[in-house]
């Protein structure tokens, strides 16, 4: 998995190579995301396997969100083998630029 920041939002990146879409399940309950997988192959009766070092079966990841994240609008796509969580950041923890009072207006402030 690979996390990155953004201004308004942050995004999670899984690799699931090999996976059908149709077994992953990603669920959000009391601030944890969940992200489930099953792979599974199937081999012919003349096909004998002699080495297996790709992990078959189910698979889960959780990771705990942040307070400052919009967990009731996750969104998650799958494409060319790899996850993609989008996550928004709540309007309130975004970075926001403060405006710095000059002369007479300080003295509001005190300064």
């Amino acid at each position: 998995m690979d996390g990155l920041r953004r201004a308004d939002e942050v995004l999670l990146r899984f690799d699931l190579p090999g996976i059908d879409p149709d077994t992953i399940d990603v669920s959000v309950d009391r601030g944890v995301l969940t992200v489930s997988a099953h792979r599974q192959e199937t081999y012919g009766d003349d096909e004998r396997l002699f080495i297996r070092e790709r992990p078959m079966g189910d698979f889960t990841r959780r990771v705990y969100l942040s307070e400052h994240l919009d967990a009731d609008h996750v969104e998650a796509a799958y494409r060319d083998g790899v996850l993609a969580v989008r996550i928004p950041v709540l309007e309130t923890a975004r970075p926001r630029k403060v405006q710095v009072l000059k002369g007479n207006e300080a003295k509001a402030i005190g300064g």
